[in-house]
């Protein structure tokens, strides 16, 4: 996990310090777009496997012991990841990659400081 945070607080300090403000500011629009995009998408479909598992539990498409309900297990196993950690861990690196943005805006010359 030190990697991942180091890659979060070295990129928009590289982006800045190298290109500047416009572009950080770029980098950061487009963060934030796909991020949330992404978040969402994980979130919703991490919660649909979840759900297509209690589904088929209570009976449906064969109910527990069947094919459908090995294939959902299957199914959630990668949705509770994407609902539980994924999903709400991008929303909390679009933050940090603002955040540092913000602390550091004075040295990358936005003059917003």
């Amino acid at each position: 996990m030190v990697v991942p945070a180091l890659l979060a607080i070295a990129t928009p300090l590289t982006v800045g310090f190298l290109f500047g403000s416009e572009v950080l500011g770029g980098m950061l629009a487009g963060t934030l777009v796909t991020g949330i995009m992404l978040a969402i998408f994980m979130a919703n479909s991490g919660g649909a496997w979840d759900n297509a598992k209690k589904l088929i539990e209570t009976g449906e498409h064969g109910g527990k012991g069947s094919d459908a309900h090995k294939a959902s297990i299957t199914g959630d196993t990668v949705g509770d990841p994407f609902k539980d950690t994924a999903g709400p861990s991008i929303d909390i690196l679009i933050k940090l990659m603002t955040t540092i943005s913000l602390v550091f805006a004075a040295a990358f010359g936005m003059g917003i400081i």
